[in-house]
């Protein structure tokens, strides 16, 4: 039987509060989900997968305390997966192909929301407030520049400023510029 979001949380507040059956539980349940991630995006570098899954495994039993029981579960695990993955080809100087995109896509869409807004809002989180507040306001919440003007007690053209600095400033990041 494949355990749900909601089981998979269950299990990790119960093993939050010791509870040590619930613990092995998890872990045993995200085994296959983290298998058939990793099996989606390593294409032709599967001998890596077995690998990926145990750096996952370590990392979720050792950073457990840093899950927020208010947030989703998969997105906290997936989120991880992605990192470690990301982490694992930097290390052996490898990419993976991204054929098939919009079908991968498709069949990951909750994941993927999940992983993408964890990543806007830590990448956010890097900018001066004022700018993170710009582009939340207009690129996120889908304010009109005045109306974000009004809402943050500022002019206009300074929300048009602090929306291009801080759009530059995350390009640079993501590029790896700064």
């Amino acid at each position: 039987m494949k355990a749900g979001e909601d089981q998979l949380k269950q299990w990790m507040i119960g093993g939050l509060s010791g509870d040590a059956a619930a613990h092995a539980s998890l872990l045993r349940a995200i085994v296959p989900l983290l298998r058939v991630f990793y099996q989606r995006r390593c294409g032709s570098q599967a001998e890596f997968v077995e690998d990926l899954v145990q750096e996952v495994l370590i990392a979720v039993h050792t950073r457990r305390a840093t899950y927020d029981v208010s947030r989703p579960f998969l997105g906290w695990l997936f989120a991880i997966a992605r990192y470690k993955m990301i982490d694992h080809f930097r290390r052996n100087g490898r990419t993976v192909a991204m054929d098939d995109i919009e079908d991968v896509a498709l069949a990951d869409d909750f994941e993927a929301s999940s992983i993408a807004r964890l990543d806007v809002d830590h990448l956010l989180d890097t900018l001066p407030a004022k700018q993170a507040h710009a582009i939340r306001a207009t690129h996120i919440d889908g304010l009109s520049v005045a109306e974000a003007a009004d809402r943050a007690g500022i002019g206009q053209s300074d929300i048009k400023v602090s929306v291009h600095r801080g759009i530059k400033a995350l390009a640079a990041r993501i590029r790896g510029d700064a």
